[in-house]
């Protein structure tokens, strides 16, 4: 091959193109590359792009930079798959054209140098089907043959519009095409912004000592959508096993009456596309789903691919589970921990395929019956292959499908589950608990490829998980997480009950869980209560929904404060129509007291006087900031944090 040109370090790209980066509608791919050749000739790139229903490539050519750095980027328009790849070539014409100048400036006799860029022009020609396109050249051909009209025609050839035509229609020679075809996959704005509400169905019901139903969760409806969430998401649904229960705290026995944990899926009356029958009937779950989608919230089902012991799998199925040497089947163990109330799947068995079919037929079952969002418990204990290949199919039913990763493990665990194919996924967030933490988490969260696959969806609790931060916390503390995880991330969440009602109290064997934990009890809950975490939490939702810089995670900038307990972050909108500036106390017991610079080069304030004013959405105070560094006083007792909204009132200074 006789390329001259070399593409490398393409970027959006993720292992070689083996999978692809993830957009919502309206959302920019930036491409960059590094483009070089042998020699000194000019040379230029094109990204190209295309939906998988287009048949025709659109160009996009791109912006060179110093260091032979190449960038362009598209806006994905409709949902699907696009193409893309990079395109480099030599172009003759341009290098003569930048060859003309420079001996038009030295004075020398361009004559000769004519001739050359006709015959440029007449062969660069013939790459064009278009007639328009050949008739420019050949008018320009004309033009500059004329006889005895030299200098016109040197004059002509510098004029802007002589530039544009040969940066319009380049000539493309030696054309090198990047080895990998690349791939965007285009989902709907949830999937990029969330906020999501847990609660035990069994735990709704109006009275103590009932079980809830999901008339009862219904009925509760109106009080998730005053907060402010737009998905619900439910433990399992399915029947408890019945076999090696476990009783209050995880207890290896449970006492009559108890109803066990909802992630021990199955029993004689049913698996996983059974109902626990005590929820209800399939018509009450199809009735929920139908009523929360008129106050615009999903019902996120949890898909936990586990059996209790008497799951009917087992005996129609044993091939599909281990079985020791003494002929009991394999219980799942976390050594320590022992679950003696669950089962694992053994996707090793000879019979995989037949498996992942059933599985599959479960996804399906509960798409049909409504779903739209599933939250996948401890997906990293069964094969990403699988996962990719049941999300892919998923979507081919209903491409609207959201698949959340509930995967509290290592970096690349969580990198991989992501690549393929879960569009959100739970993070260190629970963990990261000063300034400095933060700040590194989120950019790297943002700002290194992560950004194109990973999508976090920031959790302050969950039923398995109560935060050391948050043992024996007071109000402060959890306003100051809820505040955090509302603004950093466009997709958060919480365990909501617990999380409103501030329970604090960890279990006595010293790990992050909570004491009566409500995966193995049934709760009553006064659900008319109020109080200030509800009326914040109310009170974040909405500033989440009337502001679209709080409705991506992508575009966190922080800037300079002379506190390290003082946080502070700015997030906008493209072409700045949106600005809002986050500043958090992270000390939940004493005021503090900080400076914070102004980012000029964020608020596009270089060469302008500063001007802001600042309104807090949270109290609705206004400040005036005319300084590059302003003072703050954070009172924990009174609010943890400001959510500015930025108007900037000041003009270009040179525009007076």
């Amino acid at each position: 091959m006789r390329n001259r040109v070399f593409i490398e370090r393409v970027q959006p790209e993720l292992d070689n193109g083996r999978y692809f980066i993830k957009r919502v509608l309206g959302e920019k791919v930036h491409v960059s590359a590094d483009v070089f050749s042998d020699g000194h000739d000019a040379i230029r790139a094109s990204l190209m792009y295309k939906h998988e229903d287009d048949k025709e490539w659109t160009e996009v050519f791109m912006q060179d930079h110093i260091n032979d750095y190449y960038t362009a980027h598209f806006r994905v328009e409709k949902r699907g798959f696009y193409h893309y790849k990079i395109e480099a070539w030599v172009d003759r014409l341009l290098n003569w054209y930048k060859g003309f100048k420079k001996k038009h400036a030295a004075g020398q006799d361009m004559a000769i140098e004519l001739k050359i860029g006709v015959g440029l022009l007449q062969e660069t020609a013939k790459d064009y089907k278009d007639a328009n396109k050949i008739k420019t050249f050949l008018g320009v051909v004309e033009m500059l043959e004329k006889e005895g009209a030299q200098g016109a025609a040197s004059q002509f050839v510098l004029t802007d519009e002589f530039e544009q035509m040969i940066i319009d229609f380049p000539m493309k020679r030696f054309l090198t095409t990047y080895d990998n075809e690349l791939k965007v996959r285009v989902g709907r704005h949830k999937e990029l912004f969330s906020t999501w509400y847990e609660l035990f169905p069994r735990s709704t019901a109006s009275e103590p000592g009932k079980h809830g139903t999901f008339k009862d969760v219904e009925k509760l409806l109106p009080r998730v959508a005053e907060m402010g969430f737009d998905v619900l998401y439910l433990p399992p649904i399915h029947p408890i096993g019945k076999v090696n229960r476990k009783g209050k705290n995880n207890a290896v026995t449970a006492q009559e009456g108890e109803p066990g944990s909802p992630w021990a899926i199955g029993s004689d009356e049913g698996g996983h596309k059974a109902i626990h029958s005590e929820l209800g009937t399939m018509k009450d779950y199809k009735k929920l789903i139908k009523e929360a989608n008129k106050l615009g919230i999903e019902i996120a089902l949890d898909l936990a691919f586990q059996c209790a012991p008497d799951h009917p799998y087992i005996k129609e199925h044993p091939e599909w589970f281990i079985w020791r040497p003494d002929g009991t089947i394999m219980y799942a163990e976390n050594p320590p921990k022992k679950y003696q109330d669950i089962v694992p799947l053994n996707f090793e068995s000879d019979d995989w395929e037949a498996l992942w079919e059933e599985l599959k037929s479960v996804i399906l079952f509960w798409v049909k019956a409504g779903v739209t969002i599933f939250r996948v418990d401890n997906p990293h204990t069964k094969p990403f292959r699988f996962w990719e290949w049941a999300i892919a199919e998923t979507h081919k039913v209903n491409p609207d499908v959201i698949f959340l990763s509930e995967a509290f493990s290592r970096p690349k665990i969580m990198a991989g589950l992501a690549k393929a194919g879960f569009q959100q996924s739970y993070s260190y967030f629970t963990w990261r608990n000063t300034k400095s933490e933060m700040e590194e988490y989120l950019t790297e969260l943002s700002k290194t490829t992560s950004r194109e696959y990973f999508r976090p969806n920031f959790w302050p609790n969950t039923p398995d998980i109560l935060p050391y931060e948050l043992m024996g916390a007071g109000e402060n503390q959890f306003i100051k997480r809820l505040l955090l995880a509302a603004t950093l991330s466009s997709n958060y969440g919480m365990y909501g009950p617990a999380y409103e009602y501030m329970e604090n109290t960890g279990n006595t064997n010293g790990k992050e869980e909570y004491f009566n934990s409500e995966k193995y009890e049934t709760r009553y809950y006064d659900w008319d209560q109020r109080n200030k975490i509800t009326d914040v939490m109310t009170k974040i939702n909405q500033i989440r929904k009337d502001n679209a810089a709080l409705q991506s995670t992508w575009n966190v900038n922080f800037t300079r404060t002379d506190n390290e307990q003082i946080i502070s972050y700015i997030k906008t909108t493209e072409g700045l129509n949106n600005i809002i500036w986050c500043i958090i106390n992270f000390d939940p017991n004493e005021t503090q007291y900080g400076n914070v610079e102004v980012p000029r080069w964020v608020l596009d304030l270089e060469g302008r006087e500063i001007n802001l004013r600042m309104t807090d959405l949270l109290t609705g105070d206004v400040y005036y900031w005319k300084k590059d560094v302003n003072f703050v006083k954070l009172d924990p007792n009174v609010m943890p944090g400001h959510v500015f909204k930025v108007e900037v009132l000041t003009k270009n200074i040179a525009q007076g």
